[in-house]
């Protein structure tokens, strides 16, 4: 599928998914985090490595779906408490967004420059076209960007430094 695309929300979906580590992991949730807000305009090319894509997204339009695991159920309180701890964690004020930029395209994976906190590094994820649908993963370990993860109670609960990114979008007709 040939042609210029500008994707959004309604075309699919973007999550985040993180997990916890230390000794009080127990009481905390693995999340799943949805980007709300963010834009795509990609350029779908055959062969395949004449395309490229450019991605942003809103850092706060980041938004807890889900929390499994954890001692007790996750509340609206946790989601906003979450959500706030989110964007201080992310500089939300001087980093307003995150993006990627793809440098190379392959039959089963895009390369590119991923910009977290004004930070820029290279990243290969795994993607697929099937149909209209593209399809794919990678995880980032925050500390390569400097993002110091998530803890509480003294850093006996803490987020696990790698964050799964999925996507799951679907290329307009």
């Amino acid at each position: 599928m040939e042609g210029t695309f500008q994707l959004g929300p309604d075309d699919g979906r973007l999550l985040l998914r993180t997990g916890r580590s230390g000794l009080g992991r127990r009481a905390g949730h693995d999340l799943t985090i949805e980007a709300t807000r963010w834009s795509a305009a990609v350029e779908a090319r055959e062969p395949l490595s004449g395309s490229s894509a450019e991605v942003t997204v809103e850092v706060d339009a980041l938004e807890v779906r889900e929390g499994t695991g954890g001692a007790l159920p996750l509340t609206g309180q946790d989601r906003a408490e979450i959500r706030k701890n989110l964007r201080k964690t992310l500089d939300a004020g001087r980093y307003p967004r995150i993006t990627f930029v793809s440098t190379g395209v392959g039959d089963d994976f895009v390369e590119g420059d991923l910009t977290i906190m004004g930070r820029t590094k290279p990243v290969r994820i795994g993607a697929v076209l099937d149909g209209d649908r593209v399809r794919g993963s990678v995880t980032v370990t925050q500390s390569r960007w400097g993002i110091k993860p998530y803890s509480a109670f003294f850093g006996a609960l803490r987020l696990a430094d790698d964050v799964e990114i999925e996507f799951d979008l679907r290329l307009p007709a």
